[in-house]
């Protein structure tokens, strides 16, 4: 959500920053709706003060005894009266019409920001190790493969229960998933000073407006019949818990992160990674969510980076950070890292974590502000999030980069103590 008074400012900027982005200009259109309310309000105040002056106009013509135009002094109150409460309901719809044409605009990138239409415009900022050497003649084999061969990941069962995009993982399997989630809340609350959270994994419409999944991704969210919602990531819940808050400087940074599951309905995804647990309907992740001063902002997103990292850096993982292009960043996002980690049995890099700032974006959305201690007024906090990372990804990141010659899996030293000490699967 934008400043309308910083639209009107700044109307070319504003519109230079959308069709970075790829979106059409759009501040006439938002201060020609902006103008109807104003020029609104004003007939609200001026009709207000001709109810109030009279009103006082009566008193005077009965002191005089004027009847006849006290009477047409009322009757005048009476009408200004019925117009007031009408044009309260107008002024609400335009304020509303206002608001929703406004939240289903995107956030403004950071200068620095590659230009670009789509993922192939993003930028290469570093890659970390190498990839892994196989010491066997056949090429290695995708996750799934070595999962269903080791019988321990078995799609056609959750088909049979819930449809397509679900797995069953079972034995060995479904505890690494689980070493791996343990792992990643453990190293970010220890090493990297979050808190942990465990939020509620439905919420109302509100807090998806505050992240902006609503209104522009409806499609993309599950619903309930009671209005509730499956949050797509934790970044809802943890984000919204500043919502409607006033805090005080010293809060900042607030850093919280969970571990949860998450619900995506993947409406534009038809036909695409349809094989494995690449992309399904429900995932496990570990989110991270800083909330900081404006200022600070952009030195937390590389701290946030780093604490993503290290979680790939302790597996042992190969992987590359790329610098998101303005065509391929999120809805609210005004600089996004994503990190992609080498998976051998695909031959090619693929998303595990996405690190974003977000600015100002979502706080005016959710009415998140703080009272800086030099100053009396508030002001909007910034906030940022990212995964910690991607449970279901990094478990097919451990399997194709782990496995061996006879189908086994050889398990990372960092997750064995949340194995029992297993070294291998299979």
């Amino acid at each position: 959500m934008f400043d309308i008074k910083w639209i009107r400012e700044n109307a070319d900027a504003f519109d230079q920053a959308l069709a970075k982005r790829g979106y059409e200009a759009s501040s006439a259109k938002l201060i020609a709706l902006d103008d109807s309310r104003r020029s609104h309000i004003t007939k609200l105040q001026e009709a207000q003060e001709r109810r109030n002056a009279a009103s006082k106009e009566i008193g005077k013509a009965k002191g005089s005894g004027d009847e006849a135009r006290a009477q047409e002094l009322i009757d005048e109150v009476a009408q200004i009266k019925t117009f007031i409460q009408s044009g309260e309901e107008e002024e609400r719809k335009l304020v509303a019409a206002l608001e929703e044409a406004m939240a289903v605009i995107p956030n403004l990138p950071h200068d620095d920001v590659p230009m670009g239409e789509d993922e192939n415009d993003n930028v290469l900022l570093k890659t970390h190790g190498e990839k892994p050497v196989f010491l066997f003649n056949e090429a290695p084999k995708e996750h799934y493969e070595l999962g269903e061969e080791l019988g321990d990941m078995d799609f056609a069962t959750a088909a049979k229960l819930s449809g397509s995009r679900f797995v069953v993982l079972k034995g060995q399997i479904a505890r690494l998933e689980r070493a791996l989630g343990q792992f990643m809340i453990d190293l970010h609350t220890s090493e990297h000073g979050y808190t942990e959270v465990s939020p509620p994994l439905l919420v109302t419409s509100e807090p998806l407006f505050g992240t902006s999944q609503l209104p522009k991704f409806e499609e993309d969210q599950f619903k309930t019949t009671t209005g509730h919602y499956l949050i797509p990531t934790a970044e809802v819940p943890l984000t919204n818990l500043v919502a409607g808050e006033i805090l005080s400087e010293d809060q900042l940074p607030l850093r919280v992160t969970a571990l949860t599951y998450c619900f995506r309905s993947e409406a534009g995804s038809a036909g695409r990674d349809t094989r494995g647990m690449l992309r399904q309907h429900q995932f496990q992740k570990c989110e991270l969510v800083s909330v900081t001063k404006p200022e600070a902002s952009l030195n937390e997103l590389e701290r946030m980076l780093g604490c993503a990292e290290k979680i790939l850096q302790k597996l042992g993982l190969h992987y590359r950070v790329m610098t998101l292009c303005t065509g391929d960043m999120g809805f609210g996002a005004r600089k996004t890292y994503d990190i992609e980690v080498w998976l051998p049995g695909q031959d090619t890099y693929r998303e595990i974590s996405s690190c974003s700032v977000c600015g100002d974006f979502q706080a005016r959305r959710m009415n998140a502000r703080f009272r800086p201690t030099d100053s009396k007024q508030l002001g909007h906090v910034h906030t940022l999030n990212g995964s910690g990372i991607a449970v279901g990804r990094a478990l097919i990141a451990v399997m194709e980069n782990y496995q061996n010659a006879d189908g086994t899996v050889t398990v990372p030293e960092v997750l064995r103590p949340y194995m029992g000490g297993l070294e291998k699967i299979g």
